[in-house]
């Protein structure tokens, strides 16, 4: 339980509706009138969509303010509007799942930056199709559950995963390098709330040893891309990128290591903007408060 008091614990609003006239009015004065102070403050007009999006951070400036109370009263503001709303505690942890498989570094980066308060998240489960990294989930007191996969047993355990998943309350899924491809099923169970890093080139490289093919192609410019799971493979919403100029030198190794950091960066970044309540699913695309 938090040890703040209500005068200075944050809130978060994040709402998003059809734009049009007197919105941040309306939501500034109902806050006002709640005794918040807004500290921070960003919003948004899609011109395509035609979509508005907004976000707030707010305190209840005497220490009087009761969070329950502004929820139940924002309804009306909300209905008004045609809102789809969600109130947050800005301290209370998101709940998370990792997945990964053999290679470590996006897992033990997420891991470091959550024990440095870097990342306000919990982590409820690790799950792997290898048991590589039991070793090193297990020494963090982390959960680590094995969920081998094949073409047999694949609905199976997609469906352990999801008992997993509301078993532990997750709120978000990291697939942290994670192998294996989800299905229509999972990805639509997992819509909004599911992060995948994959590697990026110019030209695109598929299969087997990215790096390599890079190599061989003499590739200037190596990145990495975090984005929303969707059932179309890593083609969903993007959260955020990373990017390193390269050069001749750069052996299929170093191109390794370098991808490594670039893949690590982005994920970290997209976690974060995650977990603050920073990203809204606009369509195809997003939009990132930063």
């Amino acid at each position: 339980m938090s040890t703040k008091s209500e005068a200075t614990q944050q809130f978060i609003l994040k709402a998003s509706c059809k734009a049009g006239r007197g919105i941040v009015a309306g939501v500034t004065s109902y806050l006002s009138e709640c005794g918040c102070y807004i500290s921070e403050l960003a919003q948004f007009d899609d011109q395509d969509s035609g979509q508005f999006f907004m976000r707030a951070c707010f305190h209840f400036e005497d220490g009087s303010g009761d969070a329950a109370s502004v929820r139940e009263g924002f309804v009306q503001v909300a209905e008004k509007f045609g809102m789809d709303w969600k109130m947050f505690d800005a301290s209370a942890p998101t709940r998370t799942l990792i997945m990964v498989s053999k290679a470590d570094h996006c897992l033990d980066d997420l891991l470091y930056r959550m024990h440095k308060g870097e990342l306000n998240m919990d982590v409820t489960a690790v799950v792997s199709n290898h048991q590589d990294l039991r070793p090193m989930v297990e020494r963090e007191g982390i959960r680590f559950v094995h969920l081998p996969v094949s073409k047999e047993n694949k609905p199976e355990q997609e469906e352990r995963l999801m008992e997993i998943v509301k078993e532990t309350n997750t709120e978000l899924v990291i697939l942290a390098r994670y192998m294996q491809i989800l299905s229509d099923k999972l990805c639509s169970q997992l819509q909004g709330r599911a992060i995948n890093i994959h590697h990026s080139f110019l030209p695109g490289f598929k299969g087997a040893r990215p790096y390599y093919q890079a190599y061989d192609r003499g590739v200037k410019l190596i990145g990495a891309t975090a984005h929303y799971v969707t059932s179309d493979l890593d083609e969903g919403p993007i959260i955020e990128q990373s990017v390193q100029n390269v050069d001749h030198t750069y052996g299929p190794e170093r191109l390794t290591a370098a991808g490594r950091d670039t893949e690590t960066m982005a994920l970290a970044r997209a976690v974060k903007r995650h977990t603050e309540h920073r990203v809204f699913v606009d369509g195809n695309k997003t939009v990132v408060f930063k």
